[in-house]
């Protein structure tokens, strides 16, 4: 006689913010669906909604509520997590319907709130999940979350108060990690917390054993580790201490990405301090040089604020010199934006909004500028792309310069026979401002 299996309840997720946020979302799926629960991709099927919000902006947090909102609209069964969490009285005033609200990583208390809403079925039949969890990004790359957290105090930032000091994992434990993931599949590690740099200070660098070896909880020391797994790995959120020049010869040995993502945020020591943020930039600009001498094809990618309370004409300008001398490869901005609780909202000289616009396409202007004359002189040599998406004939990939939804994307003719994770030398034949054009290379 055949069983029949009870049906299990069914999660919808909307995922918002960061990588860092979507990590947060694949370990309470992996959870639930360790569970028994089923994923639902609409919100018709679904018995439950999880929102995971992000709360770093003001402008973010419009969008959250927003989804909050549609949520509630399109299915009526909302649970809210993630860093709005702080702001719990707040969103049940906005929606009397909500179920719960967590905060941030609370991965238990969003858990439980989900088997209240939808109690599972008992059996033993549905408690399925692979050893590598489950993933919201493509089978070939993973976000590996090393810590949580944050020490820094700077003026326009809210994430300590939303996620807390720093919290940095066990070296041993992201590694297992890691290992599981490449077994099933993954050829690329992104490396992700708000301060990889700072990895291991809060454990005082605490040595755990792994094959035979300890490892120190040390950002040198993991990306050395990571590094022999076989995959590519990217670090990201590098604040620039002076030992991350150690990380420098790893890259030469080929043993992590030759990509630094470093949130400068500016350039101007008035603009630095009044960011309550380490104004060395002088010094930055010849650890840039002295990389560059170790590994040529060092990638470098940044983010900037512009129109940040105080900034002066002259102190723009100077981030625009700093800049032009910098040559980064990859440039972000955002226009300063006040966040409910951010110390800088009680800055004097507030810059006025067109002011900030214009300031804003002018560095995009030269960034631009930059990106343009870094890839012309890409043509004609051979890189390795990892591949992303194929079509019928063509195909479009990333090279070790560029990380995924953030960076540029390298487009290929002749490449219908190629997969996704796929790694292949190309042929570059052509570029524009932010993209590299090629043909790949049969083996």
């Amino acid at each position: 006689m055949a069983t029949i299996l009870p049906s299990p309840p069914r999660v919808g997720m909307v995922s918002l913010g960061c990588p860092k946020n979507l990590v947060d979302s694949e370990r309470i799926l992996t959870k639930l669906r360790s569970d028994g629960y089923q994923m639902s991709p609409d919100y018709a099927g679904a018995d439950v909604v999880l929102v995971n919000t992000c709360g770093f902006l003001d402008s973010a947090k419009e969008e959250s509520l927003e989804a909050i909102g549609e949520a509630i609209a399109e299915n009526g069964r909302v649970i809210v997590t993630g860093c709005m969490g702080k702001e719990a009285e707040m969103i049940r005033a906005k929606f009397p319907g909500i179920l719960a609200v967590t905060g941030a990583h609370q991965y238990e208390e969003v858990v439980g709130a989900v088997h209240e809403a939808a109690p599972m079925p008992p059996s033993a039949f549905l408690n399925l999940v692979p050893d590598s969890g489950l993933k919201l990004t493509p089978r070939h790359y993973s976000y590996l979350k090393i810590s949580e957290g944050c020490n820094h105090r700077c003026s326009f930032c809210i994430i300590p108060s939303l996620r807390g000091d720093l919290v940095s994992r066990r070296p041993d434990a992201i590694l297992r990690e890691a290992e599981k993931l490449i077994a099933a599949g993954t050829r690329e590690l992104l490396v992700i917390s708000q301060d990889t740099s700072a990895y291991g200070v809060d454990i005082r660098h605490q040595p755990r054993p792994w094959h035979g070896e300890d490892v120190r909880a040390h950002m040198t020391d993991l990306s050395r580790e990571l590094g022999k797994l076989g995959a590519w790995v990217r670090l990201h959120y590098v604040y620039p201490y002076p030992h991350v020049d150690q990380v420098i010869p790893l890259m030469a040995e080929g043993l992590v990405l030759p990509y630094l993502d470093i949130p400068f945020q500016h350039a101007s020591r008035n603009v630095l301090k009044l960011m309550k943020r380490p104004a060395n930039e002088t010094k930055v600009l010849e650890r840039i040089k002295n990389w560059r001498t170790i590994v040529p094809d060092i990638a470098i990618r940044s983010t900037f604020v512009v129109g940040f309370p105080g900034e002066t004409e002259d102190d723009f300008a100077y981030l625009m010199d700093w800049l032009e001398e910098a040559r980064l490869d990859r440039v972000g901005a955002f226009r300063f934006e006040p966040v409910e609780g951010a110390a800088a909202n009680a800055l004097p000289n507030h810059v006025p909004e067109e002011i900030k616009e214009e300031r804003y396409a002018r560095l995009m202007e030269l960034t631009a500028r930059i990106s343009a004359e870094k890839l012309q002189a890409k043509i004609g040599r051979t890189l390795d792309v990892i591949i992303d998406d194929v079509g019928e004939d063509g195909a479009t990939g990333r090279s070790k310069a560029d990380a995924p939804e953030i960076d540029g994307e390298v487009h290929l003719r002749d490449a219908g026979h190629l997969s996704p994770g796929d790694i292949v030398a190309v042929a570059i034949e052509d570029a524009d401002e932010h993209d590299l054009f090629g043909v790949p290379l049969q083996a």
